[in-house]
């Protein structure tokens, strides 16, 4: 049962799993997605927070949020998942939403020398290829 949230939320969280071909409300919050997670910790939100504020229309604040650009599409979410969800898959599709949208998230130009030297470079790398049009 899909939790009735507004137009636009609901909108945003069907085109979500329309772009990831992912059911989102099969996602139990069992954490396994953000357990194997290797770039959690560098994450606002966890990647089982996100599936739960996405089942709760909270679109606003998953965008706000670094987790989507974060995550390195490594997978493991997506092993791990008891359900099958890919949860990878959602997360690109996330960035596809606000790609679509022309919102900047990351530009390297910007970032000091010093910040990049501390960063997880594959996070960078994946960033930088996500964002390359």
């Amino acid at each position: 049962m899909r939790v009735k949230v507004g137009g636009e939320e609901e909108e945003i969280v069907a085109k979500v799993e329309e772009i990831s071909g992912q059911n989102i409300m099969l996602c139990y919050q069992c954490g396994q997605c953000s357990a194997s997670c290797p770039m959690a910790d560098y994450m606002d939100l966890i990647p089982s927070r996100v599936m739960k504020m996405l089942q709760l229309g909270m679109v606003d604040d998953v965008f706000k949020a670094n987790t989507m650009w974060i995550c390195a599409t490594c997978l493991k979410c997506s092993v791990m998942c008891p359900k099958d969800i890919d949860v990878a898959a959602v997360m690109e599709a996330l960035r596809q939403i606000v790609l679509r949208r022309n919102e900047e998230y990351l530009s390297l130009g910007k970032i000091s020398k010093d910040r990049i030297e501390e960063l997880p470079q594959i996070a960078l790398i994946a960033s930088a290829r996500k964002m390359t049009p």
